[in-house]
């Protein structure tokens, strides 16, 4: 008889919806991926990035939004569209991916209503292709008109959302997942602010704006049978100024109860930019933020519901199950920070699921690139390419020298090839510049990471040495294969007058020496160092000013973290004054040349936050001291987290690769 005794029983207890069985109580939510070809069509890397969740363990995999209805509800030129000629074939790929490794591929279906076609060229060789957008009533949006459904065109939407279902499910998915939430379509439909109709589509009652899910809910379950189950995603409060709150998503709720399987309490809307850092939690709102919606529906319908919102910590999850909250719970950019975050948490191996930071760097880079880049995963964004690896050839001696996020990396990703390691910091502690956050309230997931990968690095039989600068010299008698030199950067010191003074610190030695400054602190710099040190520092009870030069807030690449900072600012009356030089630091603050001429801001501690220099020189000086030399992170240029690590593991694992 097995020993084995599941520390988390509630989360791990397999659940049935409609007729299909799911092995645990933790899905992933959609999410998607924007590096197709814009042919489309899903391509290979689509594919590996919804296996690697299902490797993972998660019950279920929903993907991408796929709309329903290419002519009318397409959002966004890369959107995949349902109605697209011989689409299933890569649908089918990537289900098929999904289900061979036990868990069940869900389809997501949604229509962008008033937001179709909005960004789209207007022409394509030759061929127009911009269409007309509907959505519940006439309006505009981005200077553009918007018209109402029509009968025919409500009856239209209906047939494609469940021609969408059949089609996934002859593609392989075993659930759709239909998105009436965070402002598409179903969502305006249901939202008393924007549906205002006043035929049997809309109005006050809930029962005519829910209408029309509630009908699509219906044609699926005819299309598709009364055993494929359906989750419906909703926001159960708009969470904004003027939206509507639970009382409403409760009344939806209802309206859906018994048309659906599962119904995925999720808030916001995407369109509002206050809310959409409360729709995807950023790093200021507790864990759980959104999981009070879910409770609260919870306790009004017979269906099982989903809870979602910033989920990472697993003795959560159990809770938020066993005490009856929800039924499921969802995760998103967890189970891109870990996707093996089920496997080890269901296996005991707890201490080496890492959590989430919520620091958007996935949002940002999908944005940009495509991919879902992640600070402290490097192998998202690369899953196609990582799907199949390659033994190392040749076991080397590696010495890595610096101990922050990169160094602690690539000494890790080499140990874990079967190189033997040494890894040398400075410092008293692993961790880098970055444990100067470990204080900052909003930072406790980033602190739980690098004290989890020190912990893995003493863990790994690792020859760490902790207190030592390693000089050419040094470096050269350890007779090392390959030098790795993740040395960093110091802080950028401004030219200005009074620069040296005793109440001046760099942002590093302000975070932790917040009890050396006074109660007025001005903040040279205006990224997101500064701003996130001011916010910080009002939190501690300081008065802060920031100062400028630029005319905005330099995002660093990350602009989905700095609309969640943005919304922090306004809560706690942080400014910026841009366009703002400082000439000169005295005892009486900081003078400066504003747009308005010259201002003295009183100053009893001034930091400076202006960018930082790469040890470019230092590290170059190690070039001649084993066979293979390489450097990784700041000290190249002034980069973040995530190219620090990912550099760090790419450049790891090529080692040993060939003699």
């Amino acid at each position: 008889m097995s020993n084995y005794e599941c520390k988390y029983p509630h989360l791990f207890s397999p659940i049935i919806l409609g007729h299909t069985a799911f092995r645990n109580r933790i899905f992933a939510s959609p999410t998607g991926y924007a590096n197709n070809n814009g042919d489309g069509y899903l391509n290979e890397g689509a594919v590996a990035y919804y296996e690697r969740k299902a490797k993972g363990g998660a019950a279920s995999v929903a993907t991408l939004e796929t709309i329903v209805d290419g002519e009318f509800g397409k959002g966004g030129p890369k959107h995949i569209c349902l109605d697209t000629p011989n689409v299933n074939t890569s649908l089918a790929r990537v289900a098929n991916s999904i289900r061979f490794y036990g868990a069940v591929p869900s389809l997501e279906l949604t229509h962008a209503g008033m937001y179709g076609n909005r960004n789209l060229p207007m022409f394509s060789i030759g061929d127009v292709i911009n269409k007309p957008s509907y959505g519940p009533v006439d309006c505009e949006v981005s200077g553009k008109a918007i018209f109402a459904m029509t009968e025919e065109i409500i009856e239209r939407t209906i047939r494609k959302f469940a021609a969408g279902a059949a089609l996934g499910k002859r593609c392989g998915y075993g659930m759709v997942t239909l998105h009436a939430g965070h402002g598409w379509l179903l969502h305006q439909f249901l939202s008393p602010k924007i549906n205002t109709r006043t035929d049997r589509w809309g109005g006050a009652a809930v029962e005519n704006r829910a209408r029309l899910v509630v009908e699509i809910c219906d044609a699926i379950k005819r299309e598709v049978g009364a055993g494929f189950p359906i989750e419906i995603r909703i926001s159960g409060s708009d969470c904004y100024e003027g939206g509507y709150g639970i009382d409403e998503g409760i009344a939806i709720a209802k309206q859906l109860d018994g048309h659906v399987d599962l119904i995925h309490v999720s808030a916001g809307n995407h369109e509002v930019p206050e809310a959409f850092p409360i729709t995807h939690p950023s790093m200021f709102l507790e864990e759980g933020v959104l999981v009070e919606f879910a409770a609260a529906i919870k306790k009004e319908v017979k269906t099982p519901v989903a809870a979602i919102g910033g989920l990472s910590d697993p003795a959560m999850m159990e809770e938020i199950i066993a005490s009856g909250k929800a039924d499921v719970v969802e995760a998103a950019r967890e189970l891109i920070a870990d996707p093996d975050f089920p496997l080890k948490v269901r296996t005991g191996n707890e201490r080496n699921a890492r959590k989430c930071i919520r620091c958007f760097s996935c949002f940002s880079n999908g944005f940009l690139t495509g991919e879902h880049y992640c600070s402290i995963n490097p192998e998202s964004g690369h899953e196609w390419e990582l799907r199949n690896d390659f033994p190392i050839s040749v076991k080397k001696k590696v010495l890595v020298i610096g101990g922050g996020p990169g160094g602690m990396q690539a000494a890790l990703t080499c140990a874990q090839r079967g190189h033997d390691v040494i890894l040398c910091e400075q410092s008293d502690r692993l961790g880098g510049v970055l444990r100067c956050e470990e204080e900052v309230y909003f930072k406790k997931n980033l602190d739980y990471y690098l004290n989890q990968q020190a912990d893995t690095i003493n863990r790994a039989g690792i020859d760490v040495r902790l207190n030592t600068k390693v000089t050419p010299e040094y470096a050269a008698d350890q007779q090392a294969d390959v030098i790795i030199a993740a040395l960093g950067a110091e802080a950028l010191k401004p030219k200005i007058a009074g620069i040296d003074g005793k109440q001046v610190l760099s942002a590093q030695q302000a975070y932790t020496s917040v009890d050396r400054l006074g109660d007025a602190v001005v903040i040279l710099g205006g990224g997101l160092v500064g701003v996130e040190l001011g916010l910080h520092l009002i939190h501690e009870g300081k008065q802060v000013n920031i100062v400028e030069m630029t005319d905005h807030i330099n995002d660093g690449g990350n602009f989905i973290h700095m609309m969640g900072l943005k919304v922090e600012m306004k809560k706690r009356g942080l400014d910026v004054m841009f366009r703002t030089k400082a000439i000169e630091i005295n005892a009486d603050g900081v003078v400066c040349e504003g747009v308005d001429g010259a201002v003295t801001l009183p100053a009893d501690s001034v930091v400076y936050a202006v960018g930082q220099v790469p040890l470019q020189k230092e590290a170059l000086a190690y070039h001649a001291c084993a066979p293979e030399f390489y450097l990784i992170g700041d000290c190249v240029a002034p980069r973040n987290i995530t190219s620090a690590t990912g550099e760090a593991f790419m450049t790891a694992r090529n080692i040993g690769r060939c003699l």
